[in-house]
């Protein structure tokens, strides 16, 4: 038998929708990685990028279960000596609550060429409107809870 690769031409993207008011931060991570990997689809390919295409909206009502809000803390460097500036979740939400997501997203996707890419196609807005009805996003329910 032969192994299927797919080729660029093969390609077909469909539009997503999650609503990030619905489930925690991690749940909706989850799910829009596995979308713009595309592992759902039967075409996989770990050398292409076969995603799709994922819209978060509500960013601004995002749920972070336990302590999270005060104790999940963000690191930067400057580069210089004592130049780290730390933020807590709270705090980096009320500045830019679509960097929480993109952040999270981010390391959930593999660390190779193809991610930025990815990152390209995910696109996250502040409230429940976003400007992509013309693709006809089908919406995605996250469960709130692992159904172990």
């Amino acid at each position: 038998m032969k192994t299927h690769s797919i080729k660029s031409k093969d390609i077909t993207r469909k539009w997503y929708v999650l609503d990030a008011s619905e489930a925690p931060l991690g749940r909706v991570s989850t799910v829009a990685a596995r979308l713009l990997i595309g592992k759902g689809k039967p075409t996989v390919t770990s050398h292409m990028d076969g995603g799709d295409y994922v819209i978060i909206i509500n960013s601004s009502s995002l749920i972070a279960t336990g302590n999270k809000a005060s104790g999940k803390v963000y690191y930067r460097h400057s580069g210089f000596p004592g130049g780290i500036t730390k933020k807590t979740l709270n705090q980096v939400k009320t500045d830019n609550p679509q960097n929480v997501i993109i952040h999270a997203i981010r390391g959930m996707l593999p660390d190779n060429k193809l991610r930025k890419a990815r990152l390209a196609r995910l696109k996250v807005y502040i409230g429940s409107e976003h400007q992509h009805q013309g693709q006809n996003p089908e919406p995605v329910v996250v469960s709130k809870k692992d159904k172990n």
